[in-house]
């Protein structure tokens, strides 16, 4: 008996030398078209299902794939053309400042208009401060921290409890500065999202600090 169930195991024909012959010669069915409605694949939803529709099925399936991607591809670069029109138009004014109350006025004028931030603050970190120097080489020990804080260093940074920061350092010519932003959504800023704003926010302010 085992060796009549070993027998019909073993297959007439090697699996791999079909799949390409079929791969090297993609006209094969349409030299032998009756095959296509003759062969039947499983399915899954609607049981066995002939080559053609299963090929069409996938067809479907892929131009929504494509159809997806194409409509992420456009919601990221009108994201990213927003973000270039905003900085422009942010620069211009920070490029006027003349002193840094100004500039942290236009910054948080700017960033809490445009995003209904809650909080943008440019904060000096002092070595006495141990809260704030805990936030500068932990949270920031990579240079940017994007996510949620804890209750204490929330009310350090900001003066309340807050949803999610994006914090920054900047550069060594500015000192141990902190930009920080804030916003009431939990969810807003997260560990995966990109830097961009805040990357070329943070290169216009390590550029103008130094000069004020």
């Amino acid at each position: 008996m085992t060796e009549m169930i070993n027998v019909k195991k073993q297959l007439p024909f090697d699996e791999i030398l079909i799949r390409e012959y079929l791969l090297d010669n993609p006209d094969f069915f349409t030299r032998y078209p009756e095959l296509l409605l003759a062969m039947r694949i499983p399915h899954a939803q609607r049981g066995a299902v002939s080559l053609v529709e299963r090929q069409q099925e996938m067809l479907r399936s892929r131009v929504r794939q494509l159809e997806e991607e194409i409509t992420s591809l456009m919601g990221m670069a009108t994201r990213n053309e927003m973000i270039y029109m905003f900085n422009t138009r942010l620069s211009l004014k920070l490029l006027e400042c003349e002193d840094l109350g100004e500039l942290r006025q236009a910054l948080s004028e700017g960033l809490k208009t445009q995003f209904q931030f809650s909080h943008v603050r440019l904060i000096t970190v002092h070595d006495i401060d141990s809260e704030l120097s805990r936030i500068w080489s932990k949270r920031l020990s990579q240079g940017y921290y994007f996510g949620r804080l804890t209750t204490a260093e929330s009310k350090r940074l900001f003066g309340c409890e807050v949803g999610s920061v994006a914090l920054s350092r900047l550069s060594d010519q500015c000192g141990q500065v902190i930009f920080a932003i804030a916003s009431q959504n939990a969810m807003h800023f997260h560990p995966e999202m990109d830097n961009l704003l805040l990357d070329q926010l943070k290169q216009l302010i390590d550029h103008l600090l130094p000069k004020l």
